[in-house]
């Protein structure tokens, strides 16, 4: 499988959702090597529109396109988010830093495994973006 799209990438403002689109397909297709759907990340776009991985994987499987996901995404969220609220959410995540020390300990973890020496990586949504670019071949 080709990376992901980055958690950056948006569709219909939401960060994170073209992201689990990608792995959610690539798992369908036995084909998303290391990169797993249902992560905490994704858990994260689940619980800001309290849609079920399963009721959205079920989508996938259809053929449905990203817009056709989305139009299902908004109708389905029980949480009907205003663009506003969606706007302010994607900012929020987009800028998120470990908040905790098990996070931080993670987060660390895999920084050190990959560009030790990087002190510009400082959010979640960096250090996954360095992280598929060193996973297929780039130098950190």
């Amino acid at each position: 499988m080709a990376s992901p799209r980055s958690l950056r990438v948006r569709l219909g403002g939401f960060v994170i959702l073209p992201r689990t689109l990608d792995k959610g397909r690539a798992t369908i297709a036995g084909k998303n090597g290391r990169y797993q759907f249902n992560c905490p990340m994704d858990r994260r776009f689940f619980e800001f529109t309290n849609i079920s991985p399963n009721s959205l994987m079920n989508q996938l499987a259809t053929g449905k396109t990203d817009e056709s996901i989305l139009g299902w995404v908004r109708k389905m969220s029980s949480k009907n988010r205003g663009q506003w609220e969606i706007e302010a959410w994607a900012d929020y995540e987009s800028r998120r830093v470990p908040n905790d020390a098990e996070e931080r300990k993670i987060f660390s973890q895999i920084l050190n495994q990959i560009a030790p020496s990087r002190e510009d990586i400082v959010t979640w949504f960096d250090l996954l973006d360095l992280d598929d670019y060193v996973s297929y071949g780039g130098k950190p």
